[in-house]
């Protein structure tokens, strides 16, 4: 049988390579890209506008594609969030249900749909932070993922619906500009590097927070899409982590290509506060042991890609 996919959401920062991903595994024409706004996306492949908020438009994408598979990743980010908290809801959480409640309608095989580590908060112990551990979101953002791990387990018991998710961490990419979230701090460090030699950080200097690079985050979503049904014993959404770390040890781990670079500090910022409700590390043995994970990229080779990745695109930096 042919797959059809579609992918919500698809001009975002991980929607993008994820697209780009899927169409060099499954073909161009197999993978739809869809997002409320227009960009390049629609110019390598079958591309349509709409806002999955509006559910008739979006059943008759459905009737029309007859998806396999389906990777939601339309969301409003923490900090935009935090903004318009009635709309970050209405979107992250009215966008799940109508995705979901779709694809039981037309028998889609499986669903991936990202929560995060916003789920997390206060209370939540702040050193390898369990795959089931106490859990007080302090954004709208982080309750809208809370309340979508525990909608994706009951269409998984309810529905049989394949429903599969991972709590991703700060997502580090050259391709796409940062996107309004907390961690986007680190991606815009690596711009400023490149374009200024410099830059000023809003969260403070020990805010030790978990990311990951782009690469091992698709890597991570394709694995977990690929492994058979008996291999995952999660249905809310698993811990996956790649590393840890504080702008200090990221401005430190720049100097090494880029000696003139230098770090400033200004905290007062409300992203300050959603970082120390965060976790410093995540436990994610679970998918290790589950379906085989296993980061690729550490500090050093993170900043070595970014840098080399934005000096050859000098397009894609943004000040």
């Amino acid at each position: 049988m042919n797959e059809c996919i579609i992918v919500t959401g698809a001009n975002g920062q991980v929607g993008s390579e994820l697209v780009e991903q899927l169409r060099l595994i499954y073909g161009q024409k197999s993978v739809i890209a869809l997002d409320i706004r227009h960009s390049g996306i629609e110019n390598t492949g079958p591309f349509i506008q709409s806002d999955i908020t509006e559910l008739e438009n979006l059943q008759e994408i459905f009737r029309a594609y007859k998806p396999t598979q389906v990777y939601h990743l339309a969301a409003i980010l923490s900090a935009v969030g935090e903004q318009n908290p009635k709309k970050a809801w209405d979107l992250n959480m009215g966008g799940l249900l109508n995705i979901l409640d779709c694809c039981v309608a037309y028998q889609v095989k499986k669903v991936f749909w990202p929560s995060s580590i916003a789920v997390f908060g206060p209370a939540t112990p702040k050193d390898l932070s369990a795959q089931y551990t106490i859990m007080d979101p302090t954004t709208v953002y982080g309750i809208s993922k809370l309340a979508g791990e525990r909608w994706c387990e009951y269409y998984f018991k309810q529905f049989n619906l394949d429903v599969r998710s991972i709590r991703y961490p700060g997502i580090i990419s050259w391709k796409t500009p940062p996107g309004g979230g907390t961690t986007d701090y680190a991606v815009q460090m690596y711009h400023d590097a490149i374009s200024t030699k410099k830059y000023e950080c809003y969260l403070s200097r020990g805010s030790r927070l978990p990311m990951i690079y782009m690469e091992d985050a698709i890597r991570a979503t394709l694995l977990l899409m690929d492994a058979p049904v008996a291999a995952i014993q999660i249905r809310s959404s698993y811990n996956v982590a790649g590393i840890s770390f504080t702008p200090e040890e990221e401005a430190l781990s720049i100097n090494t290509h880029i000696p003139e670079f230098t770090l400033t500090y200004n905290s007062a910022d409300s992203r300050q506060q959603i970082a120390d409700s965060w976790p410093d590390s995540i436990d994610d043995s679970q998918a290790t042991n589950d379906w085989g994970w296993r980061p690729a990229f550490d500090l050093k080779k993170i900043t070595e890609t970014m840098l080399h990745e934005l000096s050859a695109h000098p397009e894609s930096v943004h000040a």
